[in-house]
């Protein structure tokens, strides 16, 4: 099923990302972890790409294995940058015969010992070129898309980064997911600004449960992001109890995706990574406002 399908479904929805093993040794565990979050029925799982592409082969097995054990949908990243249009093309084409339809397109992180080399050349520079280039391949592919509520750490501006944005919606994006984010009146803000300037997809919220101190240092640097006293006061008290922390993290990351329903947004993505007990926790947090009790 197509994710724009799933999200014309005014209903009350949770979904969870995963990332790939590393190395074909961390293959079985990381199954295993997908399979016990694909158990708990999501509305879709995503599967990351790794740096580079260098665990891609496993994001496709992954995905397959998800959708074909457990029947959850499932949506595969791609990323383009430094790529060649031949490597693409055959990216996309291993996708398709794996079956997926749902592809998260993204441009990807620049390789340090890239960044000072000439972009001009590159096949691809931007997501919206790999947005365009899955379009005219299927026009059956389901595209979703990055979208930044506290602006890109590359753009100069929110009006920049905006208009890039409405670039890749109009370049055949079918969907938008948030980059993490930790105060909910940041997003409320961003969804005035982008329907203002006429981007209408839907856009689903992207939560990360902050379970262990070190994750905050890593949140602030991948996507810049605002702290908000409240959640600073929590990892000032927690971080100390690697218990305390978790179970802090996950009432934190409830308490938001609680704010969000109540405030008309339908669904919400999970950054859980590969934690089944993390999802499970959130997920029974909202059994019945999800109306959805585990078994």
């Amino acid at each position: 099923m197509k994710i724009s399908e799933l999200l014309n479904d005014k209903a009350l929805s949770i979904s969870f990302e995963v990332f790939p093993p590393k190395t074909e040794t961390g293959f079985e565990s990381v199954k295993t972890a997908t399979e016990e979050i694909a158990k708990l029925r999501p509305a879709f799982m995503s599967v990351t790409y790794g740096a580079g592409g260098g665990t891609s082969k496993y994001t496709l097995d992954i995905a397959k294995n998800i959708k074909q054990l457990y029947d959850v949908p499932t949506l595969a990243h791609l990323t383009c940058v430094s790529s060649t249009k031949d490597t693409v093309q055959k990216k996309i084409r291993e996708i398709k015969n794996a079956g997926i339809t749902n592809v998260m397109a993204l441009r990807g992180d620049i390789p340090k010992e890239l960044e000072n080399e000439d972009r001009s050349r590159w096949d691809f520079r931007h997501a919206t070129e790999l947005i365009y280039e899955l379009k005219c391949a299927d026009e059956n592919f389901c595209i979703g898309g990055a979208c930044y509520p506290e602006v890109h750490p590359e753009s100069p501006n929110q009006n920049d980064d905006i208009r890039y944005l409405k670039e890749k919606v109009d370049a055949g994006c079918d969907f938008l997911t948030t980059q993490m984010f930790f105060d909910n009146n940041l997003l409320y803000n961003f969804l005035y600004k982008i329907r203002e300037a006429g981007i209408t997809v839907p856009v689903i919220p992207g939560i990360m449960p902050i379970t262990n101190a070190n994750q905050v240092e890593r949140a602030i640097k991948l996507s810049g992001s605002f702290m908000p006293q409240r959640f600073k006061s929590l990892v000032d008290k927690f971080a100390s109890s690697p218990d305390a922390m978790k179970q802090a993290g996950i009432a934190y990351a409830t308490d938001q995706i609680i704010d969000l329903y109540a405030n008309g947004i339908t669904n919400v993505h999970v950054y859980s990574m590969n934690k089944p007990d993390v999802a499970e926790k959130i997920q029974s947090n909202l059994s019945d406002i999800l109306g959805k009790k585990l078994i």
